[in-house]
């Protein structure tokens, strides 16, 4: 094993380091950002939706085009931009709050003050330093990944990306399960120092860049600009390919709600000492454990099968999340702890969530290509990713709405039982995901028998 270990360069080694860092700061402050925006800055649930949907949205986007320029200027260049920017961005959030206590909207120990904060237009700050991370993080994702592929040989390629998905799932669960301790410590002001760890594990990143990253390997420039656009409108002008990605926008808009929708709902439904942010990283924990065997399982299946399977889990994952609202407010007891059903229940439904990428997730890429037209795969797999760009502002966006009229914020109501009473059917939140994911399961069956009879017709009129 070390000898195989050896086998790969400074530049792989120092690529995959600062990519454990920079998903370590990334989901440290993502799986909390809902709650950064309306505990920390008084944002509605409507307007944190959106903010983080069109944040989440952009660093699916960017990539392909920030790719290209990190082509052009070189890939050492384009990190230390990357990691320069995420370090004035995570600094930012983390500082924001004092500018908003200096104007006195908030108080030292970081209680909103929400009529204040409501009315004021000095939290909209929080826009441009979001588009700075954003424009960071889109570097990042073309960057690391073109860095292993050209830091790694044919022999050492899977080996090499079996280490960077190893350091990114490293990285996710290590910024995720922080959060906790901070908060429980430090109570919602935690929700502003875990910036300052972000931007501690970027800065370090962009040290680490500056003084170890050197590739030796230069081949190629990329496409152009313009002809990634012209890829784009390509795609979307493509109808097969369009419907694909509009029916999986429908599996990820449920997915996106572990971000969205559950810290916020967990909070409020189970109280201040539930652990959304470790509840999340079942998820990674479950794929894992299980894709390998499901691939395996689904191997003599066609893909559009496997990902069929996987779209009918998703909505047996939101009923999950759903049901916790059921069983009352009583401590389930599980032997060696105890959780609330509320929570119980959800970690059950992030499981079934997981289960179901395992058996999309693999299969997507493969079924996207074979869509596309004969020689130019490469070029549309390069946007294989814009259901992950929809679902983003569409999934965060509809989590406002539906957490504002059934999970409010509590500190909006003069007592807790007028918030229990606007909040008696919060379960219903999860109804409207599991109708999405129920809806997308079929459209994708109908989708399978269309594009069956279209490419049977046209075989026939070859033959003919």
């Amino acid at each position: 094993m070390f000898a195989r270990l050896k086998g790969f360069s400074r530049a792989f080694w120092t690529a995959n380091t600062v990519e454990l860092l920079e998903r370590a700061a990334y989901y440290g402050v993502f799986i909390v950002i809902t709650l950064y925006l309306s505990r920390i800055l008084g944002f509605s649930d409507v307007e944190a939706g959106l903010i983080s949907g069109i944040f989440s949205g952009g660093l699916y986007l960017l990539p392909t085009f920030t790719g290209a320029l990190a082509d052009k200027i070189g890939f050492k260049y384009s990190l230390l931009i990357a990691f320069a920017l995420l370090s004035v961005g995570y600094f930012g959030l983390a500082i924001l709050p004092t500018v908003l206590e200096s104007a006195g909207l908030v108080d030292y120990s970081g209680d909103i003050k929400f009529t204040g904060l409501l009315e004021s237009g000095e939290k909209w700050a929080i826009a441009p330093i979001m588009l700075i991370i954003m424009i960071g993080g889109s570097f990042i994702k073309s960057v690391i990944t073109g860095t292993v592929a050209k830091e790694t040989t044919e022999e050492t390629r899977a080996a090499g990306f079996s280490i960077f998905y190893m350091m990114v799932n490293i990285g996710a669960f290590s910024g995720k399960t922080i959060v906790k301790p901070l908060r429980m410590s430090m109570g919602d002001m935690g929700l502003v120092y875990i910036n300052y760890f972000s931007a501690a594990m970027t800065a370090l990143a962009l040290v680490m860049i500056i003084l170890f990253y050197k590739s030796a390997r230069h081949e190629g420039e990329g496409k152009s600009l313009k002809a990634i656009w012209q890829g784009l409108v390509k795609v979307v002008t493509n109808g097969r390919l369009l419907t694909l990605i509009l029916i999986i926008t429908g599996f990820w808009m449920v997915q996106h709600q572990l971000y969205a929708t559950m810290p916020k709902y967990v909070l409020r439904m189970a109280g201040e000492g539930a652990s959304p942010s470790w509840y999340a990283n079942v998820n990674p924990l479950v794929v894992v454990l299980t894709v390998t065997y499901i691939t395996r399982m689904m191997a003599s299946k066609t893909p559009l099968f496997s990902m069929t399977v996987g779209m009918f889990i998703m909505p047996l994952s939101a009923i999950a999340m759903a049901s916790g609202n059921w069983f009352g407010g009583n401590e389930v007891d599980l032997g060696l702890f105890s959780m609330h059903p509320i929570a119980l229940m959800m970690v059950i439904g992030i499981a079934f969530q997981a289960l179901g990428e395992a058996f999309i997730s693999p299969r997507y890429l493969e079924f996207f290509s074979l869509q596309a037209p004969k020689g130019e795969e490469g070029m549309y797999l390069g946007f294989s990713h814009l259901h992950s760009f929809l679902s983003s502002i569409l999934g965060f966006s509809l989590s406002g709405f539906l957490l504002s009229k059934y999970c409010p914020e509590p500190k909006l109501f003069e007592t807790h039982e007028a918030w229990a009473a606007a909040a008696s059917n919060a379960h219903y939140i999860w109804y409207y995901f599991a109708g999405i994911a129920l809806t997308a399961a079929i459209a994708l069956i109908v989708y399978g028998e269309v594009i069956k009879r279209l490419d049977g017709r046209g075989q026939a009129h070859l033959k003919s």
